[in-house]
């Protein structure tokens, strides 16, 4: 078995060796032993001149490198690279951005920031479970303040409308369990409209199993829960932030991550990319207890299964900078 890296310079010699990265995501992605991803036919021939396997079944699509049916699929990049990538982005506590790992591994700013975005998808949690015993709930709006816009920017994004303090602004929701499975406390987050009633509850009521203990903030749309739930409430309004168990420090503390990462490292981020910078810090949140070696293997893992081509990233969206 690979030996696990625990530091990036270990990673980096480690991975430089071909034979040893191969070896590596082998042993994530088939650990019972090499199959085709089309038929599934264990044993396939491997082809040293082309660094490929052959299924022995015939189909189209026989051959087959390690990357096929991963986010790294149809990438000329070497494993060695994307391993690096990986190390960086979820071990870093505020992040990488494309710039910096455009310079650290000799790609272009546009190949390291699709392959960030890829690593992103893989990070993706997509659980279904609903959260149950003690659970914080808050909201939260991402964006530049509008009276440091340039005009023309500020003109394209409001029009004639004079700007409050939530236009122009995306909303994000989150949702703290404090006793998560692993008994440590995990995040969730989705991206909302806005912070009307019907929102709120529909939200709530998706992510949150009824009869748990919801902590929320005082605003109004959160008021007619409390027959689904053990809902508690601080007044930030009245100047009151804790009585006893009800408070949501937590996901406030969580958010203050969220805001120094998406406001120190990666700059600017497009509204329709940031679910994917929110997936990357619900990631390195609910991993936090892990070593960064564990971390790493369990990203590396999470490449499979999931593909994301360059034209299906831009198609609804424009490139984020960082």
């Amino acid at each position: 078995m690979t030996a696990e890296p625990q530091t990036l310079m270990e990673a980096i010699r480690q991975f430089a060796d071909p034979d040893v990265a191969l070896d590596f995501m082998v042993e994530m992605r088939w650990p019972n032993g090499v199959a085709c991803p089309t038929c599934g036919q264990v044993d396939p021939t491997w082809l040293p001149s082309v660094r490929r396997w052959q299924c022995k079944a015939k189909h189209p699509k026989r051959q087959f490198s390690v990357k096929v049916g991963t986010v790294m699929e149809d990438s000329p990049i070497g494993l060695d690279k994307w391993l690096g990538t990986i190390w960086m982005l979820v071990n870093d506590r505020n992040g990488i951005s494309s710039y910096e790992v455009a310079r650290s591994i000799g790609v272009t700013q546009k190949s390291a920031w699709f392959m960030l975005q890829r690593i992103r998808l893989a990070l993706e949690d997509g659980t279904f479970n609903r959260m149950k015993g003690e659970v914080e709930a808050d909201e939260t709006y991402i964006g530049g303040k509008a009276r440091n816009m340039h005009k023309d920017r500020k003109a394209k994004t409001f029009g004639t409308l004079k700007p409050n303090g939530m236009m122009g602004k995306a909303g994000v929701m989150g949702f703290i369990q404090r006793e998560g499975p692993n008994g440590h406390s995990v995040v969730r987050t989705i991206r909302i409209e806005d912070n009307r009633r019907g929102t709120i509850e529909g939200a709530v009521r998706e992510h949150v199993e009824p009869g748990s203990a919801l902590y929320t903030d005082g605003l109004g749309s959160y008021r007619f829960l409390g027959d689904e739930y053990a809902h508690g409430v601080v007044e930030h309004d009245a100047k009151e932030y804790v009585r006893g168990e009800v408070h949501t420090n937590r996901i406030e503390n969580f958010w203050g991550l969220l805001k120094r990462s998406l406001g120190g490292t990666y700059i600017s981020v497009e509204p329709f990319h940031l679910f994917r910078y929110l997936d990357e810090q619900v990631f390195r949140f609910n991993t936090r207890q892990m070593k960064d070696g564990e971390r790493f293997k369990v990203a590396a893992a999470a490449l499979v299964g999931k593909r994301l081509t360059y034209a299906q990233l831009i198609s609804s969206g424009a490139q984020s900078l960082a």
